[in-house]
């Protein structure tokens, strides 16, 4: 064989040889056998965790989900907005299975752990101590908001102490509306708002705070106490003000600031809510105020992770990374802008920052210190309570 033809064959073989272990080395990286004594690469893996969440703390959700995850890029959080009760049924019928929840107050949160406990073999939905149980995020009280010639006379109407439930309840309940407590008879009737309590946590929160009110209670709370047929008349009554139960607080408090005083004279919302939309209605149709009722009721944004068996130890485990940041100073601080107060009491609520909407707002009724907050019944009361509504105000109307 000529010399020229053997270095043209080696050569073939040679480029062989190179295209074969290459070949190898591909079907390694892909999924195929690794050699042998080899680690596969887990610098890249990321780690998938659901969060659940009421849609009142949306924009700050938000805001802290995207900071979080430039600065944790092998964990990737799904945001779900869901109203609290809405996500509460929806856990309990297996229709929503996040890795942490967070509704709107822990009213909702032990309604829910109740319902839940009634098939003993599931087990708790949350643990009770360490970081997975349920802590607080931010927090904010309910709040009236009137027009503050409206909220004159009721305040006259309750001897001169805070707008109340009782003295709502007495205009209400007249047939001649505003005049019945001193009010001008241009104001015709009393037109109040909050949201249907079986669908919205504020209007839960509403209800909840009328009948603590009617029992002079602050804590306490019994299932006896929602089937007294007097009070189920009083709160018919009372329901009678509200022309329309809207599913969403955001609804009423828009229109109030939108059509005044001819479409709401009283609003029953969150603080943080007031904060962001209190502004907007001055110089419109007189002056709106916020107003705290003598007894109130903290929206403490409980968050925690679920004991489901969907939840993997990973998965555990980039939850409470989640929850730690949330918690952490920074994003704490940065709940004031949205109207929040930091569940962190190490941070202040007054600050230097001229846009603080504690000193901003503070002619418009917003202030630092809060009434007595009253204590969130046990589960069952909360169940029977929204069942009580339902039969004996929605029902009738």
């Amino acid at each position: 064989m000529k010399p020229k033809v053997l270095i043209i064959i080696g050569f073939l073989a040679a480029v062989g040889g190179v295209f074969y272990l290459t070949a190898q080395r591909g079907v390694g990286s892909q999924g195929g056998t690794a050699p042998q004594g080899s680690e596969p690469a887990a610098r890249g893996e990321v780690t998938e965790i659901s969060f659940l969440y009421s849609t009142e703390k949306k924009d700050w959700v938000e805001s802290a989900a995207a900071s979080f995850q430039r600065e944790h890029p092998d964990i990737k959080v799904s945001l779900v907005g869901k109203g609290s009760l809405d996500a509460a049924q929806a856990i309990l019928d297996g229709r929503e299975k996040p890795t942490v929840w967070s509704p709107a107050d822990s009213a909702v949160l032990r309604m829910l752990e109740s319902d839940w406990a009634t098939e003993p073999s599931r087990g708790p939905l949350f643990a009770t101590d360490g970081e997975g149980a349920p802590q607080p995020l931010v927090i904010t009280p309910l709040v009236f908001v009137v027009w503050e010639d409206r909220a004159e006379v009721l305040q006259k109407a309750n001897e001169g102490k805070a707008v109340s439930w009782k003295a709502i309840h007495k205009a209400v309940a007249s047939d001649q509306g505003w005049p019945a407590i001193g009010g001008k008879p241009e104001w015709g009737f009393v037109k109040l708002g909050h949201t249907d309590p079986t669908r919205s946590n504020s209007g839960l929160q509403a209800l909840l705070l009328a009948t603590l009110e009617y029992y002079n209670k602050r804590s306490g709370l019994t299932v006896g106490d929602l089937l007294d047929p007097k009070y189920q008349e009083w709160m018919k009554q009372l329901e009678k003000g509200v022309t329309r139960f809207e599913t969403s607080t955001g609804t009423f408090m828009t229109d109030m600031v939108r059509f005044g005083p001819s479409k709401y004279d009283i609003a029953v919302v969150y603080e943080n809510l007031a904060i962001s939309q209190i502004a907007n209605a001055q110089g419109r149709w007189g002056n709106l105020k916020v107003y705290y009722p003598a007894l109130t009721l903290w929206s403490d944004h409980p968050a925690g992770v679920l004991q489901g068996d969907w939840v993997t130890p990973k998965q555990k485990a980039a939850a409470l990374e989640w929850l730690r940041y949330l918690r952490s100073r920074p994003v704490q601080e940065r709940a004031l802008a949205f109207g929040f107060r930091p569940a962190d009491p190490a941070v202040p609520l007054k600050t230097q920052d001229a846009s603080n909407p504690f000193t901003r707002l503070a002619s418009h009724g917003i202030q630092v210190d809060v009434p007595p907050v009253a204590e969130v019944p046990e589960g069952p009361v909360v169940r029977n309570l929204l069942t009580m509504w339902s039969r004996v105000v929605a029902a009738s109307r």
